[in-house]
């Protein structure tokens, strides 16, 4: 009988997690009062443009849009699930990425500046993913801290540690 009440307990206990899970968008994490950043996210299709694209993977990094953007500081400790894009920092040895950043958009911080800190998510993740093809977006599950961090590509303004990597698929609700 006690087997049964514990099986039991866990079964809600992990059902209220769930419901608190929340599905979190990128401009919930910028402060209402916040003054408006304009994004580059203007990705390149223009093939005769490969050169100069090419060029820019060598040159040095881009400053970081608005280095001081605010948070917003009660989504710390929260549940969340985020969409987004991975840049790696950290691979293992199994080709997993186990450390990244996760942006609002394809080629941010690589092919143009860096969005403000208030845009970017530093996950880490014991398992990791296999990212076959960086335009593939992700959803991420797991606590979010407000807790900035710096890495050579740009400064974060929020942490995760992330209990679920999933690829992104629109849900029914979002068709």
């Amino acid at each position: 009988m006690r087997r049964l009440w514990v099986v039991l307990s866990l079964l809600v206990a992990t059902s209220s997690w769930a419901q608190d899970l929340r599905v979190l968008t990128w401009q919930e994490m910028i402060p209402a009062d916040a003054p408006p950043v304009k994004l580059v996210t203007a990705p390149i299709h223009d093939l005769s443009k490969m050169a100069d694209t090419l060029a820019m993977e060598s040159a040095p990094a881009a400053h970081q849009l608005a280095p001081h953007a605010p948070v917003v500081k009660s989504l710390d400790g929260q549940m969340v699930r985020l969409p987004g894009y991975i840049v790696p920092l950290e691979v293992s040895e199994e080709g997993r990425v186990t450390e990244f950043l996760l942006v609002p958009y394809f080629g941010a911080c690589i092919h143009v500046p860096p969005p403000p800190p208030n845009q970017i998510v530093h996950v880490t993740s014991e398992l990791g993913v296999k990212v076959d093809e960086l335009y593939q977006p992700y959803w991420i599950e797991g606590p979010m801290q407000v807790k900035s961090t710096t890495s050579e590509l740009a400064d974060a303004g929020y942490q995760m540690e992330a209990d679920k990597i999933l690829i992104y698929e629109l849900e029914s609700s979002d068709k």
